[in-house]
């Protein structure tokens, strides 16, 4: 569904991907991780179109995603940014339906399906009660669940999500993710999400890519990928990690000593 090939990309003068290879069938579930800057949030880019691969090759189910239509390639894909602009002049039912554009006529308003969709779209993300609310109104979290009340609109096959749980509670953040799961099983909806969360990729991703410095490190299971070795290449500081109680993930905590300080070389956050 999603193959890149050698992929290279840059904001000139910075390359951010570096030949990557990388291919996602239909129906998976796949973590993005590493550190800042390691070409999360460009991969996702590439994969949606809106940064040109310099090299390589990109498709979205067997077509180059550069020879893909606009309309067609958001009926096929959609995207939930890092962070919603805050001042969308839009009430939020409006901002959501926004995600139908690709399927409303050139010429005409939203119809009975159209408009069924995005109350499907908002009740899922219980988002339906602030329907009538101005966007720069909201928090940035339910900003957040309303851009994947968006993103899930026109019944995408693919979604790409970039680190879509940075502005939410423990509640909405689990209840965001569990979401994500219900809707990648019932409707083989291909994820593929950037996550900073290290835990939270080993409890609801089966697959885990690992980049650092716009190249793949890493490509399996959060056991395979989630491992001091890996994880202290990507990140530069010695990491713990400890079995979750239940089996269902890890908990991955950077290992720091008593002495060390903000700004030097052996400190990180995974």
């Amino acid at each position: 569904m999603i193959t890149l090939t050698r992929v290279h990309a840059s904001y000139p003068p910075l390359r951010v991907l570096d030949g990557i290879s990388l291919a996602i069938g239909r129906g998976e579930r796949v973590a993005l991780i590493g550190p800042n800057g390691a070409g999360k949030s460009s991969l996702l880019k590439v994969i949606s179109g809106y940064l040109p691969a310099e090299g390589g090759g990109v498709e979205i189910k067997g077509t180059p995603v550069a020879s893909l239509p606009p309309r067609q390639r958001a009926r096929i894909l959609s995207v939930v940014p890092q962070a919603p602009p805050p001042d969308i002049p839009y009430p939020a039912y409006d901002f959501v339906m926004l995600g139908r554009s690709a399927t409303l006529p050139r010429f005409g308003g939203p119809a009975e399906a159209d408009r069924d969709a995005v109350r499907r779209a908002m009740e899922l993300t219980g988002t339906w009660h602030l329907r009538a609310r101005p966007v720069p109104a909201m928090s940035g979290g339910e900003r957040q669940r309303l851009a994947l009340a968006m993103a899930l609109a026109p019944d995408p096959e693919i979604i790409l999500l970039d680190e879509p749980t940075s502005h939410l509670d423990l509640r909405h953040r689990a209840a965001l993710t569990a979401l994500l799961v219900r809707l990648n099983e019932a409707r083989r909806i291909t994820l593929v999400m950037a996550v900073h969360d290290l835990t939270l990729a080993s409890q609801f991703f089966p697959r885990v890519v690992l980049l650092a410095g716009g190249r793949k490190l890493a490509d399996g299971s959060p056991p395979e990928v989630l491992t001091p070795p890996l994880l202290e290449a990507a990140y530069h500081c010695p990491v713990r990690i400890h079995p979750l109680p239940d089996g269902q993930g890890m908990c991955v905590l950077p290992s720091i000593d008593a002495d060390a300080a903000i700004g030097k070389e052996n400190h990180c956050v995974p």
